[in-house]
C-alpha cells in the first residue's frame, strides 16, 4: 500500500523531508495542494471543498487504497476525504482533526486572513517579502533553518491568494458543519497526531474529542509543536510506522 503525504500552509512538500528520510518505505508520494508548491489550475476556487475534491481526484489515480497522512490544512483535507471516500484509503493520519470540533475557534492569524483588507495586507507582507525575510519568519515559528530555506523558496503571490480563499471559505460555522459528519471517518483506521505544544489546531481536549468522534486512535507527542515532523522526525516516523503496522490488511 502506498503512503501519501499532504502538507498545509504556508508550506511546500519540503516540510516532510526530514521525516521521510527516517521512514523505511520506498512507496511514498507527496502531493502539493494547488497554490502550496503547485500551480493553481484555471477555475480552481481554493475553497475547503475544492481542496478536498482535488485530493479525491489525486487519490483516484492510485491503483490501490493508500495510507494517507496530512499536516495542518493537509490534515484537514485528509479528514475531508476520510469522511466521503473511505474506499480510497487503507488508513488515515491527521494532526488537524481538532478544526472539526463544534467549538473550534480559528487562531489569531487565521482570523486576520479572514478579514477583508487586513488579510490582503498580511499576505502581501508575508509572501511578498524577500527570501531571507520569509526564511526568518519560518524559523521564528519553529521550522529548522535548512527546511525553512527550501519552503520559503516556494512561497509566492499565488500562495497568498490561496491562503485568503481557503481561510475565508472556512469561517465558522463552516468547519463545525463539516464536523457533523466526522463519525464517517471511522470507516477506515485513523490516527490523530496531538503535538502538545501545537496550539493552532485547538485545545488538546478538543483534539481528543474530535479523534473519538472520528473513531481514531491518538498519538501524543509531548513537547513538540506545529512542525513536529521537522522537530523530531525520528519520533514522527516511529509513530507512523507503529500505527501502520497495526492496521489490518484488507482482503
Amino acid at each position: 500500500m502506498p503512503a501519501v503525504f499532504v502538507h498545509g500552509n504556508p508550506e511546500t512538500a519540503e516540510i516532510w523531508a526530514p521525516l521521510l528520510r527516517e521512514l523505511d518505505r520506498d512507496d511514498v508520494t507527496c502531493l502539493s495542494p494547488p497554490g502550496f508548491g503547485a500551480p493553481i489550475p484555471a477555475g480552481f476556487d481554493a475553497t475547503v471543498g475544492a481542496y478536498r475534491d482535488w485530493l479525491v481526484g489525486e487519490l483516484e489515480a492510485f491503483a490501490e487504497p493508500v495510507d494517507l497522512v496530512g499536516h495542518d490544512w493537509g490534515g484537514g483535507h485528509v479528514v475531508g476525504v476520510a469522511m466521503i471516500r473511505p474506499d480510497l484509503l487503507r488508513s488515515w493520519v491527521s494532526d488537524a482533526v481538532g478544526i472539526f470540533d463544534p467549538d473550534y475557534v480559528w487562531h489569531d492569524l487565521a482570523q486576520e486572513w479572514q478579514t477583508p483588507g487586513r488579510g490582503e495586507t498580511a499576505v502581501r507582507s508575508r509572501f511578498g517579502a524577500a527570501h531571507p525575510e520569509r526564511v526568518a519568519s519560518l524559523t521564528g515559528r519553529g521550522i529548522s533553518a535548512a527546511v525553512a530555506e527550501r519552503v520559503a523558496a516556494g512561497q509566492d503571490e499565488a500562495m497568498g491568494r490561496a491562503v485568503l480563499a481557503l481561510y475565508r471559505s472556512a469561517v465558522q460555522p463552516v468547519m463545525a458543519r463539516l464536523g457533523a459528519d466526522l463519525h464517517r471517518a471511522a470507516e477506515r483506521p485513523g490516527l490523530a497526531i496531538i503535538a502538545t505544544a501545537d496550539h493552532v489546531g485547538g485545545t488538546e481536549a478538543r483534539r481528543h474529542r474530535s479523534a473519538r468522534r472520528a473513531g481514531a486512535g491518538t498519538a501524543v507527542l509531548p513537547g513538540l509543536g506545529h512542525w513536529w515532523m521537522d522537530q523530531d522526525p525520528g519520533l514522527g516516523a516511529r509513530t507512523l510506522t507503529t500505527f501502520w503496522d497495526a492496521v489490518p490488511q484488507r482482503p
